[in-house]
């Protein structure tokens, strides 16, 4: 052994692995660890064959010892009690100073009570979002870092050598903020996956169940727009998915069971919204078309006996694409839209100061989600770092106006032929109730004093006096306290 370790990592499954080789391609000599010890006997005469600043440990405290001061620890393991587990095996071999880094899923309110626990004990504490999957922890992911602020000079170096890159050259990796700030965001990340997920999949059966576009048919649209503003990660293996055939030489696509799994990162980042009272309609609805998906049985009884339009198209198909493209682009900004303003909520409630221009960079490449379009999320907070809503930034103002016409068009037409697309539809439904003036909510207020005494607020009055009205003459004067969800 040629030294001591620079950086130690415990997990050695598939994301662990590939970050640890990333490192030392990067220069860095790695200690790892696996709590079924023969993964890394497995590791180290496989994956990391002939790597000889890779180092093995058969213990905690042989792991431990390998590593130069102060330790920086990465954990790679299953969300939940397996970080807490860890972090109490780590803790009576770590000195004051050392950092434990955890990389994987963890829900962020978990992240921030590791780093006032150990910051107590004084341990430095990280939790880092990692996207990109494997390819993208074996060759550059983004990450997304927070905790305690003491601990990014000590890992600065060794997260942007082995990050993605954008175009320009800029690590897709920067501080985000404290505590639970970093696991926040890649939450927020994995929400707006989810979104761009569903908006591209109802695009998708559009162009299957209305247009009767085959698989083949599909691939060369989708090839089309990643080559406009639509270019995207997500986008680029939709193109190629839809080009995969099976053993039969039929599109493997269309063998797929229609039922969705998920692993709860959509769901978190909708609780978070309704705790936060922000409304993230179009992430909501991607995470309840999964569950509505996951109900294959009942759907399929229901098909029986629930009828509605047949399908049927009758116009211009290829002008109907672009109508769709559009449609596409501009549910993809009020989704982001939504993201940023639940983040900017996030920030306010727990006292982060995170950089909305340096979180789109951070997801310009390696991610999941990376995109041109972030380039230019990046551009509206580089013009005005304080804009409330991507909505109000004049460049997606513009997009918004040349998409709309095609916008609706795609709504009503699916709705016609009875072909469900809550995400466009979800979308549409915000972008005009946010541009409203006036919304109903009047109605619902008097509905709510009326039953329950809940008072509202007057279009003659100053905000913030409150007034309650005996709607029946038989209530009383005495009203609810007020108070926000």
């Amino acid at each position: 052994m040629s030294g001591k370790a620079d950086i130690g990592l415990i997990g050695l499954a598939v994301m662990g692995q590939n970050l640890v080789l990333n490192m030392n391609d990067k220069g860095y000599k790695v200690a790892v660890f696996n709590r079924t010890v023969s993964k890394v006997d497995e590791f180290l005469n496989d994956a990391a064959k002939g790597r000889s600043t890779i180092y093995g440990a058969k213990s905690i405290e042989e792991f431990v010892s390998l590593l130069s001061k102060p330790r920086k620890i990465m954990l790679m393991v299953k969300a939940g009690e397996a970080v807490d587990e860890f972090v109490e095996l780590l803790l009576p071999h770590l000195d004051k100073g050392d950092l434990i880094i955890d990389g994987g899923n963890s829900h962020y309110p978990d992240t921030i009570r590791r780093t006032k626990y150990l910051d107590e004990k004084g341990i430095l504490f990280i939790g880092t979002g990692v996207s990109g999957g494997e390819e993208g922890a074996r060759h550059g992911p983004s990450l997304m870092p927070g905790g305690n602020p003491k601990a990014w000079p000590l890992v600065k170096e060794i997260f942007q050598a082995i990050a993605a890159k954008t175009p320009e050259g800029e690590p897709c990796c920067d501080w985000i903020g404290q505590d639970g700030a970093g696991h926040y965001v890649k939450m927020v990340h994995n929400g707006i996956e989810y979104g761009d997920m569903q908006l591209i999949c109802e695009a998708y059966h559009l162009m299957g169940t209305l247009l009767k576009y085959k698989a083949m048919d599909m691939h060369k649209v989708f090839a089309e727009w990643n080559k406009g503003e639509l270019n995207s990660y997500l986008i680029e293996i939709t193109r190629d998915i839809l080009a995969f055939k099976d053993e039969d030489k039929k599109p493997l696509v269309d063998k797929i069971l229609d039922t969705a799994g998920q692993k709860g990162t959509g769901k978190w980042t909708v609780i978070s919204s309704v705790e936060l009272g922000i409304p993230i309609t179009l992430i909501a609805e991607a995470v309840y078309a999964r569950c509505l998906s996951a109900l294959k049985d009942e759907r399929v009884e229901a098909s029986k006996v629930l009828k509605g339009p047949k399908p049927k198209f009758e116009g211009n198909k290829e002008e109907f694409v672009e109508d769709i493209r559009k449609a596409l682009l501009a549910s993809k900004i009020v989704s982001y839209a939504q993201g940023y303003m639940l983040m900017r909520e996030a920030a306010k409630e727990y006292n982060w100061n995170l950089n909305y221009g340096g979180i789109a960079l951070v997801w310009r490449g390696g991610c999941i989600i990376r995109s041109v379009f972030l380039g230019r999320i990046k551009e509206a907070f580089d013009r005005n770092p304080n804009l409330n809503n991507l909505l109000m930034d004049e460049y997606f103002r513009k997009i918004i106006k040349k998409c709309e016409p095609s916008w609706r068009k795609v709504v009503s037409v699916a709705a016609l032929n009875g072909i469900p697309i809550p995400a466009f539809s979800t979308a549409l439904a915000f972008y005009d109730g946010y541009r409203s003036e006036r919304l109903p909510a009047n109605l619902l207020q008097a509905q709510r004093d009326y039953f329950g005494a809940h008072t509202y607020e007057r279009i003659d009055k100053p905000r913030g006096q409150f007034f309650h009205t005996n709607w029946t003459g038989t209530g009383g004067k005495v009203s609810a306290g007020t108070y926000v969800v």
